[in-house]
């Protein structure tokens, strides 16, 4: 059996922010505009106190251009080593009898 590797991210805006003195999602919304990049406030706050699943570039480069950061900066990765997991012998399920679990066929009978 060969190990498979879990990886996993922190998104780190809040983090980086803080450290430039951008304190509110409101304020990143009109340098976000400057850049070309429209989000609405609730966009960028979401952006700001979630972790996004997907991000396009353009925002990411534009965050990266205000904050004067890199994307390393603002995703911090993480991969380990995971065992795969091993049955033991009393977790497997019975075998089923497929006989057993079929349908019969259905006779079709003149009234």
């Amino acid at each position: 059996m060969s190990m498979q590797r879990q990886v996993s991210y922190r998104w780190r805006l809040r983090e980086v922010m803080a450290a430039r003195g951008v304190f509110t999602a409101t304020e990143l919304v009109p340098l976000l505009h400057e850049r070309g990049i429209d989000l609405s406030a609730s966009q960028v706050h979401r952006l700001v106190t979630g972790t996004p699943e997907r991000l396009s570039l353009p925002v990411l480069a534009a965050l990266c251009d205000i904050l004067e950061a890199t994307p390393a900066d603002l995703v911090a990765t993480t991969a380990a080593n995971v065992a795969p997991r091993k049955a033991v012998a009393g977790d497997a399920p019975a075998p089923v009898d497929l006989a057993t679990v079929r349908p019969k066929r259905a006779r079709v009978r003149p009234d």
